[in-house]
């Protein structure tokens, strides 16, 4: 079942809306309906982008994992804060999510990390994501200690690696027309935790 946004009448929780929307996505033929486009800004106020995948989302925020010494985790570390955007073209639709980042609970992170296939496990380890490299030779040696490390046994989560959760302070709705009349509402959060709701010209 297709679930319709009424635009001029939307509901006050963005997050249900999200999540409908999301399942909609889940349902397309692509391979990564949960890759989000993640923005930060690092210590010199220089903004970078890149892809992560969306791993939980819930009112709380929207969460992913990643090495916590990469180049998105120092400028998270400095600013705690992030943008996120989601495209899902087949469905000419987006999602832009704004909000203070926080660490997941160990517990989310290590959970997580222990339902990841072992070779990501070693790799999450060995690799020094963001940092220079010789060569794939090199970066492959590094995987193999690990693996002779930790041979035999459990590979436990890395303390530098861990989720994020990506508040929702700000979540604005896009729906495409096709001669450029876009829908677009955006819902801001107050310091009380209450959203306004307004509809934003294309």
């Amino acid at each position: 079942m297709t679930f319709v946004l009424d635009f001029n009448y939307p509901p006050a929780d963005p997050a249900p809306v999200f999540l409908a929307w999301f399942d909609e996505a889940k349902r397309l033929p692509t391979p990564n309906p949960n890759a989000v486009y993640l923005a930060t800004v690092d210590a010199d106020g220089r903004p970078s982008a890149r892809t992560v995948l969306l791993r939980a989302v819930d009112a709380h925020g929207a969460v992913f994992f990643t090495n916590r010494r990469s180049r998105k985790g120092l400028g998270i570390e400095t600013h705690h804060r992030a943008a996120l955007l989601f495209h899902w073209d087949p469905l000419d639709r987006q999602v832009r999510i704004e909000g203070t980042v926080t660490h997941t609970t160990d517990a989310e992170s290590d959970a997580y990390f222990a339902r990841r296939p072992r070779s990501s496990q070693i790799n999450a380890w060995a690799s020094e994501q963001s940092q220079p490299v010789e060569d794939r030779r090199a970066l492959e040696a590094m995987a193999s200690a690990v693996e002779q490390r930790f041979a035999g046994m459990p590979v436990p989560r890395p303390p530098h690696w861990g989720g994020y959760r990506v508040a929702l302070d700000r979540i604005e709705f896009w729906q495409g027309d096709k001669f450029r009349l876009h829908d677009r509402i955006v819902y801001v959060r107050d310091e009380h935790g209450d959203y306004a709701v307004d509809r934003l010209c294309p």
